[in-house]
Order: structure tokens, then sequence, then C-alpha cells
């Protein structure tokens, strides 16, 4: 397998600038998710790296080699779409050797290629089949196999899942890491869903407005997010933010957000008193206090939201709405009280103008 390379690689459609200067070093077998709302300029990036697109500026390198001026079918890469892209009067054996077949590779390579890749993905029994007689999740397979035959340098996917239902699409997401795990290919797979960026990914690129964000494990991004866009981005149900003015206390108080309805204690932040922040909390670490504690929030609740494994709680202080998660059930109600503590080692502090992450020392480490 490849590694690939980008180059402070850029894209414009005359003034728009769709991609900033893009530099990206993928290993050889890595699984690497690029990650951002529509728009953001990833499958743009996907499709450049393939050959679909022409870069405006840098250069991009598979397996060392500089390929901005070939053409797709000379990079020796594969490509797995969202519309899956199959021929409908071809059976399933036939989309999937239909490449081999151009390129004059022998019968008994093709058949080979097929039977091996067929039995990978579980469509050994569907070789005749038309894809008119296939489920969304089998098409999806096919187009895998299709890649699959090929055995590319490198394959790309882009937003494969986004087609089907949402426990297909889980059944997908599972069976692409496994094929990933067996075949360890390089891959770079493109998705606006963030769950699957979690679960598949080795390394996550969290892109937005053209510009990349932040480059890491899945853990990373979701425990030392660089700043308030993949902070929100990434976790489900999304991290909660309050923003307001820095305190660096007093004799009597520690640091604190000044929130207006509420002081939230922090660590000393080494910056000055009077600041903007804003403080982010992911839901499953806000804690449900005693009635008698110190220091705690009362809430009013709003909403709450059973999902099967745990329970969403909606609670509003004065105008900032928060999301509570706690697993399993309890007796929360809409329209009763809840007192709240958001613990200083659980909380991530950002800059409430540039939105950059802001360490401080009661923050977890990863």
């Amino acid at each position: 397998m490849a590694t690939i390379d980008l180059k402070a690689v850029q894209k414009s459609f005359g003034p728009i600038h769709v991609l900033q200067p893009v530099d990206l070093q993928i290993r050889s077998g890595e699984f690497v998710v690029l990650v951002g709302p529509s728009g953001c300029g990833k499958s743009t990036l996907l499709r450049m790296i393939a050959g679909l697109e022409e870069t405006t500026s840098g250069d991009i390198l598979i397996a060392g080699q500089r390929v901005n001026d070939m053409e797709p079918k000379d990079r020796n890469i594969a490509m797995v779409f969202q519309s899956y892209a199959l021929y409908p009067h071809m059976s399933v054996a036939g989309n999937m050797s239909y490449s081999l077949k151009l390129r004059k590779t022998a019968k008994e390579r093709i058949a080979k290629a097929v039977k091996g890749a067929a039995e990978t993905l579980g469509l050994s029994k569907l070789t005749d089949r038309k894809p008119r007689a296939l489920s969304g999740g089998q098409r999806q397979r096919v187009a895998m196999g299709r890649a699959i035959v090929r055995q590319p340098q490198a394959f790309l996917f882009d937003e494969p899942l986004s087609n089907l239902d949402a426990r297909l699409r889980e059944q997908m997401r599972a069976e692409i890491k496994k094929l990933h795990q067996r075949l360890g290919a390089t891959s770079i797979y493109v998705t606006h869903d963030q769950i699957e960026a979690m679960t598949l990914a080795d390394r996550i690129v969290a892109l937005d407005a053209g510009r990349i964000q932040q480059i890491g494990t899945p853990l990373d991004l979701y425990q030392r997010p660089a700043n308030r866009f993949v902070a929100g981005f990434i976790g489900s149900p999304a991290m909660n933010f309050v923003s307001g003015t820095f305190r660096k206390g007093d004799e009597g108080r520690p640091p604190h957000l000044d929130a207006g309805h509420a002081a939230i204690p922090l660590a000393e932040l080494g910056i000055a008193d009077g600041r903007a922040l804003t403080i982010g909390i992911r839901p499953e670490h806000i804690v449900f206090a005693d009635p008698e504690a110190t220091d705690a929030i009362d809430c009013d609740v709003e909403l709450v939201e059973p999902t099967g494994v745990g329970t969403i709680v909606h609670l509003r202080f004065g105008d900032v709405a928060l999301k509570a998660y706690r697993p399993g059930y309890g007796d929360w109600k809409a329209g009763g009280r809840l007192r709240i503590l958001a613990p200083v080692e659980h909380i991530h502090v950002f800059d409430g103008e540039t939105g950059m992450r802001i360490e401080h020392g009661g923050e977890a480490r990863v």
C-alpha cells in the first residue's frame, strides 16, 4: 500500500477559494477520515486526490510520485461513490470485473479476483444478480468489491453510506472497518457524520470553510479539541457551550466564568481579568448535584429524551440551554428542577473571540 502526501494543495473556482493550503501526510495502510459540514471542501479534496478535479496549486504525491498531471486511471487508486455507480445491465460479477476486462486482464486472474472479493464481502451467492435485485447495502458491497479486485494502492470513499438507512449504515460501517483490518489498505474516507469518523478512523482530519482545523486520533479530537468548531462538531450529543467573562477571583472566590446567571468555577488560566471566554462541557460530564450542594447551578428541566441505552435531559438556566446525558433511566420529568455541577477537570476553555483552545490546569489530559 502507498503513502499519500498533500503539499500546500489549494482549490479555487474563479474568485471562490474552496480549499486553503492543505498539508497532510497519510501513512501506508492508514485509515484517515475527512470530516466536516457540507461545503467545507472535503469531497473536493478527495476528488483532487482521485484526479477528478484539478488542483489550483500544490502537489499531490502517491507512493512518493507526483500525480498532479496523471489521469485518474493511471494513479492506481480506487474510489467508492455515494451513488454506487453500478451498471444496471451487468450482473454483480460483471460489475466487479469490468475494470479488469478493460485492462485486458487474463480471464483466470479476473475469475480469481472476483471470487475472492465476493467471498470477502458476503456476495458469493449473489454474483449472477443484477443491481435492481439487490438491497442498498448489497449494492454498496458490490461497489466496494469492484474497488477491491483492482488491488489499488489506495481506496477513496466519498460518503458511501449516506444513502442507507440508519440500521444499514451501522452494519456497513462495521463491515468497512473489518475490511480495512483484513486488507490493511491505505484509505481516505469522506463523511459529514462524526460517528462514522470516530468509529472508523485511525486519524481524523476536521475541516471547516476550506481549512484544516485539527488532525489527530478520534480521542485526540474528542478529549482535546483544538478550537470551538471541533469541540462542537465531534461528539453526540454535542458539547454544551456557555459564554461569559473570565474573573480572576479574590480571597473569597476562586477564578470563575461570569455567565451572568451563574459563576462557573475555573482553574487559574494566567490570563487577564475581564477576557471574553467560552467554556464547553460534554453532556455526559455534567453532574446532577445534591439539593444542598454548594456552587451548584439551578436548572429547569425542559425535555427528557429516552434513547434506549440512556437518557438526554434538556436543561435551561436563564437564556442558556444545556443537555445532560445519563446511561439508563431516571425519574426526571419536564417541568421539574435539577441542580448541576460542571467539574473543572472536564471543562474545555476557548477564547471568546478566536474560538481557540486555552489550556488550564484543571483539565484532564489525554
